[in-house]
């Protein structure tokens, strides 16, 4: 386990480069965000360890980033003033370009991995805005009227992103849709919706991510502490898998780029999980109502929030890295904790 203390800021989101696997990204916040400074780290993982290439200071806190799928040294950030910056790591000090449309704080940026050439943000605002590093300002404006936490392209299609808010939705978008009448919104699922018509308080959903392999499987989670995955195509069925363990609210989800059926979760129990769905088990759950996933292994090296994880794109299929309020990045091999 490899380790990198942001010494004097928070960690809010941890991101490898898709163009180099010695190459990480970390956007935090002094004073746990609340206010002060942001700092984006940009950390390359060499013989001796991880070493500082080059960080860059903001007038607010970092809450998300994304590194540009164009662009090997682009990075665009998330700012607690409202803003979205592009960042190029071969400059130095200042962003090369700053967006100011938001009227709250700006919690998720997302590349399209599949156009390559826009990006999205969502922010506590209520919106999801689409943008273009060649424009200066919006394509498009999304209401979700709901505090948005996060929102992500499909990485199977440049036109359809997804998002999910404090309303407990998970709300899907297809930009090919005429806008007149719902604004692209094609599909909304309520996280706590129940095949077996349970009554479920709602709570506030703060993560969610595409499933890398098959295109209709979304997995989302939130403040009630559970991971649900979801059936695009089947809105109205309910979760397929729920995975519960985790002691406090789940910040951050992640499916794995090598598996289909793992998941790795970042909570505010200080601890980092990885899961299976079942789906390559076959196995229903007690119910008979989906699939029965299930931990394989939690990393517990954290001693604050942990806030942010991702997988490493590159190499063998385990590897991965952790942020949280410790400030302190960790980069861990998924396979070392598995039965832990």
């Amino acid at each position: 386990m490899l380790e990198y203390c942001t010494q004097g800021f928070k960690g809010h989101a941890v991101k490898y480069s898709p163009f180099f696997d010695s190459r990480i990204a970390v956007a935090s916040a002094a004073n746990f965000g609340l206010v002060g400074n942001g700092r984006l780290y940009i950390l390359g993982l060499t013989p001796d360890g991880i070493v500082a290439e080059k960080w860059f200071d903001t007038q607010d806190a970092l809450y998300d980033l994304s590194w540009s799928e164009s662009h090997e040294n682009q990075c665009v950030v998330a700012c607690g003033d409202g803003s979205v910056k592009l960042f190029d790591i071969s400059l130095n000090e200042f962003p090369v370009q700053s967006w100011q449309e938001h009227k709250r704080e700006v919690f998720a940026v997302h590349w399209n991995l599949v156009a390559k050439d826009t990006f999205c943000s969502s922010s506590w605002d209520g919106t999801v805005k689409v943008w273009s590093p060649q424009r200066s300002d919006s394509l498009l404006t999304l209401p979700t009227h709901s505090c948005t936490y996060s929102a992500s392209f499909s990485p199977h299609s440049p036109s359809i992103l997804s998002s999910v808010s404090s309303d407990s939705q998970l709300r899907i978008y297809d930009l090919r849709t005429p806008a007149s009448v719902s604004n692209h919104l094609t599909t909304s699922i309520s996280l706590q919706a129940s095949p077996q018509g349970l009554a479920i308080p709602p709570s506030e959903a703060l993560t969610h991510d595409w499933n890398k392999y098959r295109a209709s499987l979304i997995a989302a989670a939130g403040v009630d502490q559970l991971i649900r995955t979801f059936d695009i195509r089947s809105p109205a069925q309910g979760p397929v898998t729920v995975l519960s363990g985790h002691g406090y609210a789940v910040r951050k989800v992640a499916w794995s780029p090598h598996l289909s059926d793992v998941l790795l979760s970042a909570s505010y129990d200080m601890t980092c999980r990885v899961w299976t769905d079942g789906s390559t088990l076959g196995v229903a759950d007690n119910h008979g109502s989906g699939q029965q996933g299930r931990e394989l292994g939690r990393m517990g090296r954290h001693t604050e929030f942990a806030i942010g994880v991702d997988w490493c794109l590159f190499g063998a299929e385990g590897w991965c890295a952790s942020v949280g309020w410790d400030e302190r990045l960790l980069v861990w091999d998924v396979r070392a904790v598995m039965g832990q």
